[in-house]
């Protein structure tokens, strides 16, 4: 595996796509929407990492990762 970091089990990071975390965790819509992001509902939008969403829309894309974890561990 190299010096790559293993993601931990069910953990969100900002490599993922707005799909892949939508479809497991619905509930982070609301989160995404929250900090600005309403273009999740793009479609384009849904094949972006949450990073590329993040820069496009000048957002620290940690600070909404682990606001997103926080949230799905609850």
């Amino acid at each position: 595996m190299g010096t790559r970091k293993r993601q931990e089990k069910g953990k969100i990071t900002k490599k993922m796509t707005f799909a892949s975390v939508l479809k497991k965790y619905p509930e982070t819509a609301d989160i995404f929407v929250q900090e600005g992001l309403h273009c999740i509902g793009c479609p384009f939008a849904m094949m972006e990492t949450i990073e590329d969403g993040c820069k496009a829309h000048n957002i620290n894309p940690d600070k909404l990762v682990e606001k997103i974890n926080k949230a799905i561990k609850k």
